[in-house]
């Protein structure tokens, strides 16, 4: 399969391969004062855990791009209930782990490119096997991110989304 390709509108270079995207934290850490954050907020690479009682874990919120194999991938954060939380710790170092869950969580995370918001979007979250972070179901609502996740996107709504999150052209 061809390798996706593109010409900037924003800043006229030559971009190769399907881009990702994602954040470091939660959007709920921003709610915390920063000063307040190195002792309510517990920070790794795929978890996080707000005052002792808010549970995230970072997953992989594919979308298809049409005519790639590959998706475009949101790397989002979700929440998760306690005992769900507790389960994916247990299980995050295992080989194979496909077998548990899905578990529900919420979004928790915004996305530039969409006028609606897209925190607490309701989604699965489907454990996968080789140490490879969790697929992000979103429900199937009329959503745009939603439906983008169910329908796909055309290589032209990639290459916008690209020059809204790297140059911040206004969304679409």
């Amino acid at each position: 399969m061809k390798e996706f390709e593109f010409t900037c509108s924003s800043c006229g270079e030559t971009h190769r391969g399907i881009p990702t995207f994602g954040w470091d934290y939660p959007i709920q850490v921003l709610d915390i004062p920063q000063e307040e954050r190195g002792s309510r907020v517990d920070l790794g690479s795929d978890d996080c855990v707000i005052d002792n009682k808010w549970f995230y874990i970072r997953g992989c919120l594919e979308i298809p791009v049409h005519g790639y194999d590959d998706p475009f991938v949101w790397g989002a954060w979700v929440s998760l209930s306690e005992n769900n939380f507790l389960e994916w710790v247990k299980l995050f170092g295992q080989e194979t782990r496909s077998s548990f869950g899905p578990y529900f969580g919420w979004l928790a995370g915004d996305f530039r490119p969409y006028e609606q918001t897209c925190v607490n979007l309701k989604t699965r979250v489907h454990l996968r096997d080789h140490g490879i972070r969790p697929l992000l179901e979103l429900e199937p609502t009329g959503h745009p991110l939603a439906l983008e996740q169910r329908n796909g996107i055309s290589p032209d709504r990639l290459k916008r989304i690209y020059e809204i999150m790297m140059h911040g052209a206004e969304a679409a």
